[in-house]
């Protein structure tokens, strides 16, 4: 009878309670655990120190052979995009004469990504590693008061400062175009010569991070001898200019202490527009050229080019799309506004059975001056506009409508500066009336240019030099010059490609190429032509599209060259009948 009892109070707590499942759950937990506990035997060696400082974990491992633990951190690899590596702010941290030549050379090899540190030559850029210390500062951090004395040189790697005329800085925050820093620009190299008085202030417009070379450390590292090399470079190269052939040594080298050398690879930016620079530039070796971004739907040239080849498409006459009425509405227009409700075109005919009578002649038939000849509204008589037959988004131009996807723009190249030219002289030295206002492109095709403030450069030349720079005057053609060689261009290259795939037989098996896998990028050469043969698909191809910013106008697509509905080439020239054969 107990043991019933017992038996059935144990079936009753099994089932009600789950004692006996929970603890087989444990035993096989017990089990597995010591599985993974001797398969696991092997890495006791391997251990993963989480540091709560760092979000990356440090490696460590024990090693043999030489009885001691070597650390991996990851965090001397990896950065966060753009940020100073932290490898490289530890070697900072450490005073110059402690910098091993292997540090020094690491911290080069990291600065070459600053434009700035580039200009220098190699011995200086060692020597420039060699003091530096890396500072971050936040946003609205006044780095240099006007009114100050400087002694300081500032490289900039990460964020964007601003230069103001007031001594907090705040003025940066109100004005829409404040002059700034970015990245690879460095500034206060003066104080570092003469520990001069700022003449302006300059504020961190965001969190930036700063490479700092102190005045005590620059002159302690003999810094300046070869700065004193490269101001011997440009007094060199201006006493060789005719500009300044009169000018006495000391007054040159005036001019030197104002510039600056900047050293650009093969089509790098140099000046976004060299009107509105408030800097000119001497191109000392290379050679740059200049550029001009043009819109093609402000073109009548372009408009008309555009409409004469979708023209084969369209079918509609060519006057249609533009905005120059022909001779027939003009004088119906003269016609409204003279006389709103009234045709005379009865008067003509009347005139002329007159002049007929008069000679001789007879009319065929008579004119009917009953009251239906009477004058009559014009409103029944004026057409309707012609609809479209093919439909596409339109925008208005002041020389007609003109499709929305050919309202693209073009870099045109105009003009080459050579060695010992000067770029940027146009404001100061010529007339409102000779004066070209239109904003253009200095783009370098592997150059070094000394550059200098403007209006400094002004008050130290004579009046002799002055006018010399006034007669100097280089004449760039104008936009509907340039869009017209633009369209030449592309005409020939179409011409030159469907002539090519005329005459060259196509090849018939296709040459071996090993299959490679597509790398991902931008670029795609289809996104940089314009394509009018598909303007009109519902299903355009998703290229990327290239857009030039503009400041008071909305962004600009750029293109090189354009693709158009034309003739065969075959209708052209008839004496071709066939691919490679020439009759």
């Amino acid at each position: 009878m107990r043991k019933y009892i017992t038996s059935y109070s144990w079936q009753r707590l099994r089932k009600e309670l789950g004692l006996y499942r929970l603890i087989m759950d444990i035993i096989v937990m017990i089990r597995v655990c010591k599985m993974f506990r001797e398969g696991l035997r092997g890495f006791r060696e391997f251990q993963i120190i989480a540091s709560s400082q760092r979000k990356h974990p440090i490696f460590s491992v024990w090693d043999v052979k030489k009885q001691s633990r070597i650390t991996f951190d990851t965090m001397d690899f990896i950065a966060k995009e753009g940020h100073f590596p932290p490898r490289a702010i530890k070697i900072m941290e450490k005073k110059p004469s402690w910098r091993t030549e292997q540090e020094i050379q690491a911290l080069r090899n990291v600065l070459q990504d600053l434009d700035g540190y580039r200009n220098y030559a190699e011995p200086m850029q060692l020597l420039l590693a060699k003091v530096m210390r890396f500072e971050r500062f936040g946003r609205r951090r006044v780095l240099i008061k006007k009114g100050q004395r400087g002694n300081s040189l500032y490289f900039i790697y990460l964020g964007s400062v601003a230069v103001t005329m007031d001594d907090d800085g705040s003025s940066a925050f109100l004005d829409p175009y404040p002059i700034l820093l970015c990245k690879g620009s460095y500034f206060g190299e003066m104080g570092l010569k003469n520990a001069s008085i700022r003449s302006t202030t300059v504020v961190c417009m965001e969190e930036t991070e700063l490479l700092v070379v102190d005045r005590e450390d620059f002159l302690e590292n003999n810094l300046d001898r070869e700065v004193q090399k490269e101001a011997q470079h440009q007094f060199e190269f201006f006493r060789k200019m005719d500009l300044f052939a009169l000018w006495s040594d000391e007054k040159l080298w005036q001019l030197v202490g104002l510039g600056k050398i900047e050293k650009f690879s093969y089509r790098q930016l140099i000046s976004e527009d060299i009107v509105k620079s408030p800097f000119i530039r001497f191109v000392c070796k290379g050679t740059c050229e200049v550029l001009r971004l043009i819109d093609l739907g402000e073109s009548p040239a372009y408009l008309k080019w555009i409409w004469q080849h979708l023209g084969l498409v369209d079918g509609r006459p060519l006057r249609y799309h533009f905005n120059e009425p022909s001779p027939r509405e003009r004088f119906k227009e003269f016609q409204i506004k003279s006389y709103p409700l009234q045709d005379f075109s009865y008067l003509k005919l009347l005139h002329l059975q007159k002049a007929r009578e008069k000679k001789g002649t007879s009319v065929s038939g008579t004119i009917n001056t009953s009251e239906n000849s009477l004058p009559k509204l014009l409103g029944p008589k004026i057409k309707s506009k012609h609809t479209h037959s093919i439909k596409w988004p339109m925008i208005n131009t002041k020389f007609g409508e003109l499709p929305k996807e050919a309202a693209v723009g073009a870099y045109m190249k105009i003009h080459n500066v050579e060695q010992g030219e000067i770029v940027g002289f146009h404001l100061f030295f010529l007339s409102d009336d000779e004066c070209d206002t239109r904003p253009f492109i200095l783009m370098s095709l592997g150059a070094e240019v000394i550059r200098m403030r403007r209006d400094k450069f002004y008050e130290l030349i004579d009046d002799e030099i002055r006018e010399s720079l006034s007669k100097s005057k280089v004449e760039y053609p104008s936009d509907e010059e340039i869009c017209q060689k633009f369209l030449k261009e592309n005409s020939w290259n179409m011409f030159q490609k469907d002539l090519l795939r005329l005459l060259v037989e196509p090849c018939r098996s296709p040459l071996f190429s090993p299959i490679r896998p597509k790398k991902k990028g931008i670029y795609d050469p289809k996104c940089l032509v314009l394509d009018l043969c598909s303007i009109n698909k519902k299903t355009q191809p998703h290229h990327p599209v290239f857009m030039a910013p503009r400041k008071y106008l909305p962004p600009l697509r750029i293109v090189q060259g354009i693709r158009a509905p034309r003739y065969k080439i075959q209708e052209l020239l008839p004496q071709y009948k066939s691919a490679g054969v020439l009759v």
